[in-house]
């Protein structure tokens, strides 16, 4: 089925139109339209990925581990930068716009009737895709939480815990052992379960919600030794004595190692060198962007989702072994307003030359200009703000000054808007 420009705009504009539905957590909606359509999550063999930091990078890892040992492999993760397509892959090739459109078009009256949320649709969408293409695997990233979340309809060959932090606190709870459980509502009956590197207080937790369901635990820490910097890998029959990853920051080496763990003890793959290449080709293989994404080096652009106190003080860890390169940096910020931005902000501090300050466009979620503004204030940092984020990096790639460093981070959706402007410049001499 083929559409014509009218026809493409409106069911786009239709799908992202339910975003005014909000977020819905249940089970009840999602199962109801999966019945419909056919049950497509029990066809497909999955990997079930939660976590409140390095989730989408896990995921392209294990998708990218998957894709490279010869399967066809599915690939749902979220939000998308500039292009809606670039949630739903299968090797790493986006799906066709005419699949979505047609969806949405066969669909349109059932949603409008139960007012299905952007996020269950799009699930829908992803499953129903991996099921028809017969994948061999899907990798799917959970969208929030993880016990309540659309995608917790699956049943999968293992379920991966990468991280917990205090995020969604007013949803998920306001202890790091409230938000461990929540993300533990993945955990299925007898699936294996492997966790990043937790603290006590969430280990604790999913180390008891995996004995009540007789599940075997993975914990990396038993598995993984970090030191000068790098990552060494052992199994008892995986021997890495190198994890080696093309991503920029010293996590996403733990990102790769847990997805090698993972792979290794659910499928049985043992080949150190086939793993490390997966990593390497990890971009090629998933479309992987937006984690310390370097765009520019003359001047310096880099784009990081940091969109939490954990992922942001990860950031300007590994930063620190760059600044010198830098004669003057800024930092371009903004966020959500249901994030801990005040003490993301406070982190920031001492770590730029210059502060802008933005807000987000079009997303109700989006913190005030206003109030962060008053943040910034309260701990007296100097700041300017700018309603247009792409126009500032625009200007910032049009200086003169090649050794000028511009960071753009707080929010995906941040670097989505940065992202399009980027991709639409008439001129993009940039990237």
């Amino acid at each position: 089925m083929s559409f014509n420009n009218t026809e493409y705009r409106e069911l786009l504009d239709f799908l992202f139109s339910l975003h005014n539905y909000g977020v819905k957590l249940g089970l009840e909606n999602i199962s109801a339209f999966l019945e419909r359509i056919g049950n497509p999550h029990k066809k497909i063999k999955a990997f079930h990925v939660t976590g409140s930091n390095g989730k989408g990078s896990t995921s392209s890892f294990l998708a990218s581990i998957l894709f490279q040992n010869g399967f066809k492999t599915g690939l749902y993760t979220s939000p998308h930068f500039v292009k809606f397509n670039e949630r739903i892959r299968i090797n790493g090739e986006e799906i066709d716009d005419d699949y979505v459109l047609s969806f949405i078009k066969k669909h349109r009256a059932y949603i409008e009737e139960t007012k299905l949320t952007f996020f269950e649709v799009t699930t829908a969408l992803a499953f129903l895709y991996f099921a028809e293409m017969k994948v061999d695997y899907a990798v799917i990233e959970v969208g929030l939480g993880g016990r309540l979340d659309a995608t917790n309809v699956l049943n999968p060959v293992a379920s991966i815990i990468t991280t917990i932090s205090l995020e969604h606190t007013n949803v998920l709870g306001s202890t790091h052992a409230d938000i461990a459980a929540e993300k533990a509502g993945i955990i299925k009956p007898g699936v294996k379960v492997f966790t990043g590197l937790l603290n006590k207080e969430a280990s604790d937790v999913i180390a008891r919600k995996a004995a009540e369901l007789q599940c075997r635990l993975f914990p990396l820490d038993e598995y993984i030794i970090m030191r000068n910097r790098k990552a060494e890998l052992y199994t008892d029959d995986l021997f890495m004595d190198e994890v080696i990853s093309p991503l920029n920051g010293y996590y996403q080496k733990i990102n790769a190692s847990l997805a090698a763990l993972t792979i290794n003890k659910t499928l049985g793959i043992t080949d150190s060198d086939l793993f490390n290449s997966a990593f390497k080709n990890v971009i090629i293989n998933t479309g992987f962007q937006g984690r310390f994404e370097i765009i520019s080096q003359k001047p310096w652009l880099i784009l990081d989702s940091a969109h939490n106190l954990e992922s942001l003080v990860n950031f300007i860890k590994e930063f620190k072994y760059y600044r010198k390169k830098f004669t003057r940096v800024t930092v371009l910020f903004s966020v959500l307003k249901d994030k801990n931005y005040a003490e993301m902000i406070e982190q920031l501090k001492g770590e730029f030359d210059e502060y802008i300050v933005t807000e987000i466009k079009d997303n109700e979620r989006a913190a005030p200009l206003d109030e962060l503004g008053k943040v910034f204030d309260t701990y007296g940092i100097s700041f300017r703000t700018v309603d247009d984020p792409g126009k500032a990096v625009s200007e910032h790639l049009s200086s003169n000054e090649p050794k000028s460093c511009l960071v753009v981070m707080g929010s995906m959706y941040l670097i989505g808007e940065v992202k399009k402007h980027l991709s639409d410049s008439v001129n993009n001499q940039f990237i």
